[in-house]
């Protein structure tokens, strides 16, 4: 079964129970991570079934339509740019259940290229990171990109930086004591404009 239901695969020409996706398949199919999936069903946002076990299970049909509807090209991409997988995992799941795409990166040489493969709506980027931290990483941004193309929010675990961070041409800083409800804020406030 697992086989039939490859993401290439057209749900019209294939057997009934070819149709239906488990969470991890689905989530592989939307490219997001198993608990976006999980709170869009339970926010009624994507169509679930359960099975008599209580297993979520996903029609690729409902799939496909989700992501015309929801995922259409006007949906915001946001790029993360930490080199703590736990906060960008966490960041990554709060943003996708609000609807907006997330682009991860490491360190900031792999943030820079992720923005010539395609430019993010928003940029989270976060000041300590090894090599080039995320003030180098700002000039670039702004040298290449402009100052009013790409919003840029920086974070760190320090208070010190929200001055510095106006001057350099970010849109804002978030700072010690680090709340990742703030960052958020700010990030859905910034792409509202």
């Amino acid at each position: 079964m697992a086989g039939e239901m490859n993401r290439g695969g057209s749900p019209g020409g294939r057997s009934a129970s070819a149709e239906w996706l488990t969470l991890g398949q689905a989530a592989t199919y939307l490219g997001v991570a198993q608990s976006t999936v999980r709170k869009w069903a339970d926010a009624e946002r994507l169509p679930v079934f359960y099975t008599p076990g209580g297993h979520r299970r996903f029609r690729r049909n409902d799939l496909d339509e989700f992501v015309g509807t929801s995922r259409g090209r006007e949906r915001p991409v946001v790029l993360i740019v930490d080199d703590d997988a736990g906060l960008r995992a966490a960041l990554r799941t709060s943003l996708e259940s609000d609807g907006i795409e997330v682009r991860e990166a490491a360190n900031a040489q792999e943030g820079m290229a992720a923005l010539e493969d395609e430019p993010p709506n928003l940029v989270l980027l976060d000041v300590r990171m090894p090599e080039m931290d995320g003030w180098e990483m700002l000039s670039l941004v702004r040298e290449r990109h402009g100052v009013e193309a790409m919003p840029v929010v920086m974070f760190s675990g320090s208070e010190n930086g929200a001055d510095e961070a106006e001057e350099r041409g970010a849109q804002a800083f978030v700072g010690k004591p680090f709340d990742p409800e703030k960052l958020l804020a700010s990030t859905r406030q910034l792409l509202k404009r």
